[in-house]
């Protein structure tokens, strides 16, 4: 965890804030690399601690009254691609993407895109939980999560209220990420976050596109039985009494194909358990073979491709961590 003022180690005095030079290299490190303009240079004071788990990192910002850009030139850089969720805590600020604007009060929360240009103006001091997600770990179509980018949800009801009282929760205990169930917390904090744009999105597009509820019902129907050695289209589409080219059809409407969505769910079920503690005892061969991998050599390939590293490795960085 990076400290700079915030939680103080148990013993000793706070840290200082840090100067304009200090906040704005710290802002580059913490997230993606940005342009910090503020509006009092000599007299500014930030603040920025975080905390990450499994690729998912949350850091509480407290800072006085700055402009931040994700510039075109940045954007070019090609870092690995990320979604930041703002959790507004205090003060409020204007998120400028993809055309649109949003005012952010306290409780409010937005996401944006680190894969294109944004702005994020506070006129005043204020403290926001950023939640940093990499795209592929929000299982959701990315252009359709940046159509909802710059876009206010409330977090005084229904679901965005349950992510900001969470995500408030684990802003105030960060030390919590860091710890032994910090990749839980995180993949429950995707989760509910994933879960929140599915039913925005949902609302938006179930009026023209009838196809979707029987694409949730059958990636449902895929979930309960990934570790299913009989799960394949033909059983898929017999459990939903619809024809093979049908299921078909349905998945590729959403650019999506049926073989594709069963490994990345089987493959992301995997690295789960690889990196939770409490799986530790398990073989990876086992750990495979529960999630419908029968071949081991095979598995080894697919994952490897996937997330960059073999099963083995993340296992070890988890533990390590």
């Amino acid at each position: 965890m990076e400290h700079s003022l915030g939680t103080p180690p148990a013993a000793g005095p706070p840290a200082p804030p840090l100067d304009y030079a200090q906040f704005a290299a710290l802002v580059s490190r913490s997230f993606v690399p940005l342009r910090v303009q503020p509006e009092q240079p000599d007299a500014f004071r930030g603040d920025i601690r975080t905390a990450s788990s499994d690729e998912v990192h949350l850091s509480v910002v407290t800072a006085d009254a700055h402009e931040i850009r994700r510039t075109p030139e940045l954007v070019a850089r090609k870092e690995a691609r990320f979604f930041k969720l703002g959790l507004q805590l205090s003060g409020s600020g204007l998120l400028i993407q993809d055309g649109r604007e949003a005012v952010v009060r306290p409780g409010d929360l937005a996401i944006y895109d680190t894969n294109t240009p944004y702005s994020l103006m506070f006129e005043e001091r204020f403290t926001t939980a950023v939640l940093m997600v990499p795209h592929r770990l929000i299982e959701l179509p990315t252009e359709a999560v940046r159509g909802m980018t710059a876009t206010t949800l409330s977090g005084d009801e229904g679901l965005a209220h349950m992510v900001s009282g969470f995500l408030g929760g684990l802003a105030g205990q960060l030390d919590q990420l860091d710890g032994p169930v910090g990749a839980r917390l995180a993949r429950n904090a995707v989760d509910l976050v994933t879960t929140m744009y599915a039913q925005q999105l949902d609302v938006a597009r179930d009026a023209d596109k009838p196809h979707r509820p029987m694409l949730r019902r059958a990636q449902a129907y895929i979930d309960e039985h990934l570790g299913s050695p009989e799960l394949n289209p033909t059983t898929i589409a017999a459990a939903h009494f619809i024809s093979t080219r049908h299921l078909h059809a349905v998945f590729h409407e959403e650019g999506l194909t049926v073989s594709s969505w069963i490994r990345a769910r089987r493959l992301d079920r995997c690295r789960r358990e690889l990196v939770d503690p409490l799986s530790a005892h398990r073989p990876v061969a086992q750990i495979a073979a529960r999630w419908g991998f029968r071949d081991a050599a095979h598995f080894s390939r697919a994952f490897r491709a996937e997330f960059g590293e073999a099963p083995t490795g993340v296992r070890a960085r988890a533990i390590a961590a």
